[in-house]
């Protein structure tokens, strides 16, 4: 695995450059003072990137990596059906956790690590 010091390569796997951006993504969030309270958390309706807190709300966070954008941004991966199922996974995280009542915001962290260059980190919040 990748550490989130390291470029992911051009030849790197999906899965490899998702998991290096979700790490980045954790670390991003941590030094911007939020607590990571679970990571790829699965149910039987699929999993969630990053769930967090800034000590007043929960954070739902889908991280979208991307090595360019000949594809669009990451940011724009998130389409509309995925943010509905981002939300119903949300309400079984909360019921896996007894959180039923509290506030919830949803985010997107959007990674773009081009090959040879810096990762850019980019934290949308209340995306959707």
């Amino acid at each position: 695995m990748m550490s989130t010091d390291e470029r992911p390569s051009a030849g790197a796997s999906r899965i490899e450059l998702g998991r290096w951006g979700e790490e980045l993504a954790a670390r991003h969030l941590e030094s911007a003072g939020y607590v990571v309270l679970s990571r790829n958390w699965h149910c039987r309706e699929g999993e969630l990137d990053l769930v967090a807190t800034d000590r007043e709300r929960l954070i739902f966070c889908e991280v979208k990596t991307r090595t360019g954008l000949g594809f669009g941004t990451p940011a724009e991966a998130v389409t509309p059906d995925k943010a509905d199922r981002i939300r119903r996974l949300a309400h079984h995280w909360q019921r896996a956790f007894m959180l039923r009542w509290c506030p919830v915001r949803y985010d997107i962290i959007a990674i773009v690590a081009r090959p040879g260059a810096r990762p850019t980190v980019r934290h949308i919040k209340a995306a959707f």
